[in-house]
């Protein structure tokens, strides 16, 4: 029996463009998720010996927990649910205990904030918070202040949201200012 000393050959160095073309193709058409945050402004640098911290009064902050369990509390002690927290939080932004402000539409409770301007959300959390958790409740406190401005370009400049120059912009965040801290309260 004879054998051939004949291999068949095939012709490899196509194959190697033929690999790139497919890796640009799947490059070109997949498309990559981009991680998204919460889109927060940090505060600017305090010039040295400055003190930047103003005093605040204690009606003017209302203090969100959120324990290892993931529960939601207010002012420390009251357990609350998450979709409660929106309502408490537009309440104590709107109240208008001092009666300075003209466009609020609080019940003016005297253990609620002076006015938007002063009122203070203070959010702390657990190291055992989930985040799932967390940006939950940051979602609930953004929906109050969005809500509570919204209102104010309907009510007070007779717009809607969507229609707003720069300048109406800028007035409706000075009415609503979103003053958010996650430092510990003194």
């Amino acid at each position: 029996m004879r054998r051939s000393k004949f291999r068949p050959e095939f012709n490899a160095g196509s194959m190697a463009d033929i690999a790139f073309l497919l890796l640009i193709f799947f490059l070109v058409t997949a498309t990559i998720s981009t991680d998204e945050g919460i889109n927060r402004m940090l505060p600017k640098e305090c010039p040295p010996g400055v003190d930047c911290t103003p005093p605040i009064n204690k009606r003017n902050i209302l203090q969100v927990m959120i324990n290892d369990k993931d529960q939601i509390m207010i002012e420390g002690s009251t357990l609350i649910a998450l979709e409660d927290l929106k309502g408490i939080a537009k309440d104590f932004l709107d109240n208008n205990g001092d009666g300075s402000c003209s466009y609020c539409n609080g019940n003016k409770g005297e253990s609620s904030s002076d006015n938007p301007r002063e009122a203070v959300i203070s959010l702390q959390n657990s190291k055992l918070t989930s985040y799932k958790q967390y940006v939950a409740v940051q979602n609930e406190l953004t929906k109050a202040y969005y809500e509570l401005r919204n209102t104010y370009t309907i009510n007070v400049l007779n717009k809607s949201a969507d229609n707003l120059t720069k300048e109406e912009l800028k007035q409706v965040k000075e009415a609503y200012p979103f003053i958010l801290s996650e430092a510990e309260t003194r």
